[in-house]
């Protein structure tokens, strides 16, 4: 009796999960390699010049995105709109300059400024050199309110503890040489004045002051300071400094001037809305980034970054699955949980527009049972050169639950590769942190972040529909497809495990 009962329930369960399937997989099959390349043809079009944050080639992206979901005919979230406006400062360094003696030394030329201080004008200071800036060095030198020259290791400004202790020992002026020869020094310069050359993206106003400023310098800057030679500096850190005492040079005063620039930007992230049924109040986010880093600053040939696989394949995705769950709600087999649709703007300047959501969410995210955020998914990379594959970022990180969906999910359709080397949050990638799926992971909603890997092409004028595996694409994002129609219509909303939540 007891045998008969166990296999009435399988029955029962089978014939459940077999009424659920074929609705899913008729839809899904609706997202179509020629679906995803006529989209994609349009997002990462010369025209629309690289899609970067706030230019007019961004905007028409937005404006195409905004007609599809109308067309879809999904809900405008925001007051009645698709657009989300996100309103972004644009910091940029103006005048930059170092003067040793008669010589003025111009940003990328012999110096390399990028900070968004204000110095109220030119400022005269004497000149110290401390070494590599170990501790023992630093308490045989008096730097407050002084400049002071480093030998660095490595020429990172922000987050570096050499650059720290000078500031809090009172330097007004941090000039770090961390390069042996003018030609590498040249090199980076170059590299920093196409990177600054739009200037540095926050949701927040700068209020530029007159902090301590920090300058990467050429070795031919520092000689001219001390009037010695590169060689002779380092000899002279070369002995223990804390047995033997830190030779002292004797250096010219410094000018320097810096001032910093601020102008708004403005954005949006585009969101349709598509409302669900018995469960409505309960909300899935499927995410992409529409913008991308716009046109190469100087230089011949091709200069237009079009951002195909980044991530206008993830943005060609978001809209093909909203098509195929508009197509299902239109004849009646429409989601139990809403659905929200958003492209957002600003990844590429730091995951802003999806910041600037998790802070005024237009749903509450306390009703937001998951992200699915698609970055990357139309390429392959060295490390799998054929076969169907995708990198799983995230599905554990808070919720046990959504990660045995999705590996279920995967298994009962299209059973494609999952490969979870990224998933390791302390991977050197760090690739957890560097998608808009960071900004709903951190309010402790479960996400799952869809990438395809790093190529040869990555932020390079080459990434280009033409090198897009369209049906990679496809199986892609009918397995996204797949797990949102799974979370969007299951009984119970997906836990999230308490152990794993991020603490405040």
């Amino acid at each position: 009796m007891k045998f008969k009962i166990v296999l009435v329930w399988a029955l029962l369960l089978t014939f459940v999960v077999n009424a659920q399937n074929p609705d899913a997989k008729k839809y899904g099959s609706q997202i179509t390699a020629d679906q995803l390349k006529e989209y994609l043809s349009i997002i990462a079009s010369d025209a629309l010049e690289g899609r970067e944050t706030g230019t007019r080639g961004q905007k028409m992206a937005a404006a195409f995105i905004a007609a599809h979901f109308q067309e879809l005919g999904f809900k405008a979230p925001v007051n009645g709109s698709y657009y989300q406006p996100v309103e972004l400062y644009s910091s940029m360094t103006g005048e930059a300059y170092l003067k040793v003696g008669q010589t003025r030394l111009d940003n990328f030329s012999g110096i390399i400024y990028s900070g968004t201080a204000d110095s109220g004008g030119e400022v005269s200071l004497p000149v110290v050199f401390a070494g590599y800036g170990s501790e023992a060095e630093f308490n045989q030198v008096d730097v407050k309110d002084k400049a002071v020259v480093l030998l660095a290791k490595e020429m990172r400004m922000r987050g570096n503890p050499v650059v720290k202790m000078a500031q809090d020992k009172g330097a007004k002026l941090i000039l770090l040489c961390a390069h042996e020869t003018l030609a590498e020094f040249d090199n980076i310069a170059g590299q920093f004045k196409n990177f600054m050359s739009g200037g540095r993206i926050s949701l927040t106003k700068p209020q530029p002051g007159n902090a301590a400023v920090t300058m990467v310098v050429s070795n031919v800057t520092v000689e001219k300071i001390f009037n010695t030679t590169l060689a002779k500096l380092k000899d002279a850190t070369a002995a223990d400094a804390k047995k033997t005492p830190l030779k002292k040079f004797k250096g010219a005063n410094v000018q320097y001037k810096v001032t910093t620039e601020v102008k708004t930007i403005y954005s949006d992230n585009v969101l349709g809305y598509l409302e669900g049924t018995d469960k409505k109040d309960e909300l899935v986010v499927i995410t992409a980034h529409y913008d991308h880093i716009g046109k190469m600053k100087g230089g011949t040939g091709d200069l237009i970054n079009n951002g195909a696989d980044d991530d206008g394949s993830g943005t060609v995705s978001v809209l093909a699955i909203a098509k195929a769950f508009a197509q299902a709600k239109k004849e009646g087999k429409g989601p139990r949980r809403s659905i929200l649709f958003m492209t957002v703007t600003g990844e590429e300047k730091g995951l802003l527009g999806s910041e600037y959501y998790s802070e005024h969410p237009v749903f509450p995210l306390t009703s937001t049972v998951v992200d699915l955020n698609i970055d990357m998914v139309g390429r392959r990379d060295p490390q799998h050169k054929d076969g169907t594959y995708v990198y799983v970022i995230g599905s554990d990180k808070l919720s046990a639950d959504l990660h045995e969906l999705s590996e279920r999910v995967n298994k009962e359709n299209l059973n494609i590769a999952f490969d979870y080397t990224y998933n390791d949050q302390n991977h050197p990638d760090r690739l957890y942190y560097r998608s808009d799926h960071w900004n709903f992971a951190k309010k402790n909603i479960p996400i799952v972040f869809y990438f395809d890997g790093i190529h040869e092409d990555y932020h390079k004028p080459s990434d280009e529909v033409s090198k897009i595996e369209f049906d990679l694409i496809e199986k892609r994002a009918q397995t996204v497809f797949f797990t949102a129609w799974e979370i969007a219509n299951r009984d119970n909303r997906l836990k999230v495990d308490e152990e794993k939540k991020i603490k405040d």
